[in-house]
């Protein structure tokens, strides 16, 4: 379980720091009509910016050299 956190560290991370930043959106931006679908509820907002944080943090992730290069 250890390795498994460890090796998937970068996707815990972006996705706290997205959920930060989209709840922050929310709340500093937001929409007060409520007719935006992300941003007028705060969970919404939030889970959007953990997945969008984690996909976005992913990308830096390491990826092991094959040994067929040509």
């Amino acid at each position: 379980m250890k390795k498994w956190l460890i090796k998937n560290k970068l996707w815990f991370i972006g996705g706290l720091v997205g959920s930060i930043g989209g709840f922050a959106y929310y709340y500093f931006i937001g929409c007060s009509s409520g007719s935006c679908a992300i941003t007028s509820n705060p969970i919404n907002s939030t889970l959007y910016g953990l997945i969008m944080g984690a996909i976005l943090f992913s990308m830096f992730e390491a990826k092991p050299e094959s040994k067929n290069n040509v």
